[in-house]
């Protein structure tokens, strides 16, 4: 069954995938179409080849949600899209903001020997560049406690393990202010009026502003 899917019905799995992490009970056909940035109608008319192929539950009321064959798909689709980032990263010396476009069109890549030998020669990491969780051969993902920043209250000292936002102009504002995966991130203040915050980073002399835009997408934990 996995042999026969094209890239596209790959795509439909993975954003279903992504989207439920963030969204209770079904995915509604508009949020997919965002996603996607394709019309509704071309939603529908997927949805209703992927239900046929049991690879999703699905009814035009409530939406869409993956089978456990869907489920099991999309992570593998994640899972290369993971690897190959992190090898662009690693050993190719590509910038973070740089390999995601890449890796959308690597994941596709079918050969299971292929991607177990990355996986060895990258001496199986656990997270991506962008701290995301590479699922492993099983589908199996690391165990991952992480927040949002701007979820805090009170200040205190968080370590940065991921971002929500993978667009370029992202990462390149998090490398413009030398923000890394890993890095330690004080709060100092938290403003009550727009919730900004007033953090310093490993612990550096100067404190920088960080709008809540900013830290709703810097993945923390304690």
């Amino acid at each position: 069954m996995e042999a026969q899917l094209s890239l596209t019905e790959e795509n439909y799995l993975k954003t279903i995938y992504i989207l439920s992490l963030n969204e209770k009970g079904k995915i509604a056909n508009l949020s997919i179409a965002e996603k996607l940035s394709i019309n509704s109608a071309t939603v529908t008319e997927m949805l209703k080849k992927l239900n046929e192929k049991k690879l999703i539950e699905y009814n035009r009321i409530d939406g869409a949600s993956l089978s456990s064959m869907g489920n099991k798909v999309a992570l593998k689709v994640i899972r290369k899209h993971r690897l190959w980032e992190t090898f662009l990263v690693k050993k190719l010396d590509f910038s973070w903001d740089e390999v995601h476009e890449i890796a959308e069109q690597l994941e596709h890549i079918q050969s299971e020997k292929l991607i177990m030998e990355l996986d060895r020669f990258l001496d199986f990491p656990k997270y991506d560049p962008h701290g995301d969780p590479i699922p492993d051969k099983e589908g199996i993902l690391p165990e991952d406690i992480t927040f949002p920043l701007s979820e805090t209250m009170i200040p205190s000292m968080f370590r940065l393990i991921g971002v929500a936002n993978h667009s370029p102009a992202f990462l390149q504002y998090l490398d413009k202010i030398k923000l890394e995966i890993n890095d330690t991130i004080e709060v100092k203040d938290i403003q009550e009026f727009d919730k900004s915050m007033t953090v310093k980073i490993n612990q550096r002399r100067q404190t920088l502003m960080l709008s809540n835009e900013v830290t709703k997408n810097l993945l923390v934990s304690k």
